[in-house]
């Protein structure tokens, strides 16, 4: 399976203490060289930025189609733009990525996306994780992410843990 990640996942992930299930679950991970410019933007190192730096089984590319990311970019950051551009690239089967008009983008050119909340759904799935509600409270409190109300019911219900499971 290929798998090309956004900044997003890496740093929210990271700052949560659950960066390794990246690796769990998809093996190998590719990155755009913007994903990797955008963790150490600013002289800061964001979170996620040791982790990938250290990760063997993380692949940094540099995208071809500059066209497509100078389109991309009317809309999009650097890092959304080469992460689709890459995905297409290289034919990924999952793309991950987070911010709304990213994934809108990557849905237009018929990449499956998947967010943070969507691999830490899959790691409870397969057992990586063994609660979500711990999770997802923490992209919250500590990583500082938005997630909605409606959203982060919906997922807790998926996972077995919310008000209206049957679990």
């Amino acid at each position: 399976m290929i798998v090309v990640s956004d900044t997003s996942p890496l740093t929210n992930l990271a700052a949560i203490g659950q960066f390794e299930v990246l690796r769990r679950l998809y093996g190998e991970l590719h990155i755009a060289s913007g994903v990797w410019d955008e963790l150490n933007a600013w002289g800061r190192r964001w979170p996620g930025c040791d982790e990938v730096a250290n990760a063997d089984w993380i692949q940094r590319h540099r995208v071809q189609n500059q066209t497509l990311v100078a389109a991309l970019r009317r809309d999009l950051d650097r890092g959304e733009a080469e992460s689709i551009a890459l995905a297409l690239e290289v034919g990924a089967d999952i793309v991950l990525l987070d911010e709304k008009e990213g994934r809108h983008a990557a849905q237009c050119f018929g990449l499956h996306v998947v967010g943070v909340v969507g691999v830490l759904l899959e790691a409870k799935a397969k057992r990586v994780i063994e609660k979500l509600q711990p999770h997802l409270d923490a992209l919250r409190k500590t990583a500082g992410f938005y997630l909605g109300e409606s959203v982060y019911q919906s997922a807790l219900v998926v996972a077995g843990e919310g008000a209206d499971s049957t679990v």
